[in-house]
């Protein structure tokens, strides 16, 4: 299951902008798997950036995902130069997703829905102690 579908793209970009950046046999429809590609690239850079801190890929995909799903995949499809506004969205979901994996953004997730286990722990590594009891035997 991918994160968004043709339709969200539909309706955050129009389908005339869709048809146009995904029509690549000139017959007028958005190749189904030019759409898919662009979507599972989205999907895989969702996931990898969200593992670090949840269960990947998560089941009940919050509209935040689906947003920035749907900003990446369109990206993608503008394969011969995005302009100015989808490349921002873009760079603005490449952030997020960024935040989302260092814990600054947290997603809502639904009853049941996980995130990974030791997610947003501290890790820390100290020296041997110095001064022990064993060690100061007899002082």
């Amino acid at each position: 299951m991918s994160y968004a579908t043709l339709s969200d793209l539909i309706e955050r970009a129009g389908e005339a902008e869709i048809v146009q950046i995904a029509d690549r046999d000139r017959d007028g429809a958005a190749d189904a798997d030019v759409i898919a590609a662009a979507l599972a690239d989205a999907d895989n850079a969702i996931d990898g950036y969200l593992a670090t801190r949840y269960d990947t890929p998560l089941d009940d995909v919050p509209d935040l995902v689906v947003t920035w799903a749907v900003s990446l995949a369109r990206y993608t499809l503008h394969r011969n130069g995005a302009p100015d506004h989808v490349e921002a969205d873009y760079k603005a979901a490449i952030a997020a997703l960024k935040d989302a994996a260092r814990g600054l953004i947290a997603l809502p997730l639904a009853a049941g829905g996980t995130v990974t286990a030791g997610a947003g722990g501290t890790m820390g590594c100290h020296p041997d102690e110095v001064f022990t009891a064993d060690r100061l035997r007899g002082w």
